[in-house]
């Protein structure tokens, strides 16, 4: 391979995709650039979910013109799968046929999205040079193939290319909707329906979620409210008094002391009186 001029445009901006596809892969296709042309891809793509292509994988070839990217790639799929001709320039808005409609700031990666959302295409849609019709039982057919299918340039399976998406084990905890054990439990929520007066609380044990009495499993506490006619059988009756109506505790005295002082007022008076006739 002929050593590149890193000044070069094309060059800068290939490469800028390459690294940027390599560390930031996706689990539809993978793509990369040829060892001895850089100006050649190769691209697996996933068949599309819920079409005929579904759990197929898709073998071809991103050719990038030197003017890249001011002009647009053209696209060749190699691998069978009665869609689109075989080793043939396809026809697709974003591809040598339509330069006027590409755009610098696409990509490698917009070619690859969007052949993609070219395969379920019917009718005249799906009309265009490279384009087939292939009945869908056939389709499917291919599409069963097409994993082992080997590209003569790189020397790999589809399947080894692009590997099936490790599928979730029955009765694990994200097919069932079960927490994890090891898990930590999150109590926002849990917190956020306690009573007010709670959580203003200066109780530490209230206020610590280590210590709080609430659990996983539990529901949370309420605001305890005193009940005025449930007292304790000890208390006499003028704290029963008291308790029941708030208003009256600072209008009421012990006996001994009003007496007390009824008694020293009239001294008071008495002593007064006799000054005055003496």
């Amino acid at each position: 391979m002929p050593p590149l001029n890193r000044n070069n445009t094309a060059v800068k901006r290939i490469m800028q995709e390459a690294r940027e596809l390599a560390n930031d892969p996706c689990a539809d296709y993978h793509a990369a650039p040829l060892e001895d042309d850089i100006f050649e891809w190769h691209c697996t793509l996933r068949g599309p979910i819920g079409t005929e292509f579904e759990g197929g994988l898709y073998h071809f070839r991103i050719l990038l013109p030197a003017e890249y990217p001011f002009r647009p790639p053209s696209l060749m799929m190699l691998t069978p799968n009665g869609r689109f001709e075989l080793n043939t320039k396809i026809c697709i808005s974003f591809t040598n046929y339509h330069e006027e409609e590409w755009q610098p700031a696409w990509g490698v990666r917009t070619a690859i999205l969007g052949l993609q959302g070219f395969f379920p295409l019917r009718g005249q849609a799906a009309n265009g040079v490279g384009s087939v019709e292939y009945p869908i039982s056939e389709r499917k057919r291919l599409a069963q193939l097409s994993r082992e299918w080997v590209c003569p340039k790189c020397r790999l399976s589809n399947l080894e290319c692009l590997p099936d998406l490790p599928s979730k084990v029955d009765g694990s905890p994200e097919s069932v909707g079960e927490t994890p054990e090891n898990e930590p439990i999150t109590r926002a929520h849990t917190h956020s329906s306690l009573d007010p007066f709670l959580a203003n609380s200066d109780d530490p044990a209230r206020n610590n979620p280590e210590t709080s009495s609430t659990q996983p499993g539990t529901s949370p506490p309420t605001a305890i409210r005193q009940d005025p006619e449930r007292v304790p059988e000890t208390w006499d009756q003028s704290n029963l008094v008291s308790a029941l109506n708030p208003a009256r505790r600072s209008t009421l005295r012990p006996p001994l002391l009003l007496d007390t002082v009824i008694c020293v007022l009239l001294v008071l008076v008495v002593g007064l009186l006799c000054r005055r006739v003496l």
